[in-house]
């Protein structure tokens, strides 16, 4: 008998960053496995999931425009990076025995299927994962973004933003040991208090939409499959004070 789940329909935004683990840049390979046997444990629980991921483990659009590149040819080169991330964790989540169709925002017949809503929304009845990359398909916006515009397209329950600390901190608690942890705030508070863990457009559309946010840890062992069921984990964002 399956656990009971809070959510039925699922976003999951991955960093390129977390593909890379230890090693910065690239792709470690346990990690994306890891990451796939975490992805898996959700959709064997019954819940519709969409991912979108970064691309920063292999080409940053925004450093290299501070570098001179100019903007939109760097961010469409960090879209096509999102899409190698989108492949190699489809055949990661493959192997690990779920359906899984990659989409992308940015014609590429070749690797991927054209991104649309009722595409997205058609695989996800159908029982597969789906992953959309390619970011929104236009320069100037993050990939985090991306990731609230499919959400609230694809009509998910919940926006799960997976990092590399426990939840939202006041500052970088990596840089700054002492910073306390907010476990939760609205979307409204977020926004006002500048905090940096997605970029203020990704905010307001979640808000907009009413959409709440969870951001966690991945790679705490469970910590996807204990969101999915409604426990607490990390931090929330929601419209209204809970």
């Amino acid at each position: 008998m399956r656990a009971k789940i809070a959510y039925r329909r699922v976003l999951i935004k991955l960093s390129g960053e977390a593909l890379a683990g230890s090693r910065g840049f690239g792709i470690d390979e346990s990690v994306l496995g890891d990451v796939a046997a975490q992805i898996a444990q959700v959709c064997e629980a019954g819940v519709q999931t969409g991912i979108v991921l970064g691309g920063g483990n292999i080409f940053r659009g925004l450093a290299a425009a501070a570098a001179g590149l100019d903007r939109p040819t760097g961010d469409m080169v960090g879209m096509l990076a999102t899409v190698m991330n989108s492949l190699l964790l489809k055949e990661s989540l493959c192997r690990a025995g779920v359906k899984t169709r990659v989409l992308s925002a940015i014609r590429i017949d070749t690797a991927a299927e054209f991104y649309t809503v009722q595409r997205a929304r058609s695989y996800l009845e159908g029982g597969y994962a789906v992953i959309v990359a390619g970011g929104t398909g236009n320069p100037y916006f993050t990939t985090d973004t991306a990731a609230a515009l499919r959400c609230a397209e694809m009509k998910c329950d919940v926006l799960m933003k997976a990092t590399k600390v426990d939840g939202i901190y006041e500052s970088d608690p990596i840089k700054n040991p002492a910073a306390k942890k907010i476990h939760s705030l609205t979307h409204e508070e977020a926004l006002v208090r500048n905090l940096h863990i997605m970029d203020a457009t990704a905010f307001s559309l979640c808000r907009d939409n009413n959409i709440p946010i969870i951001v966690f840890k991945l790679s705490r062992p469970g910590s996807l499959l204990k969101c999915i069921r409604g426990k607490s984990v990390g931090s929330i964002v929601t419209k209204e004070a809970p």
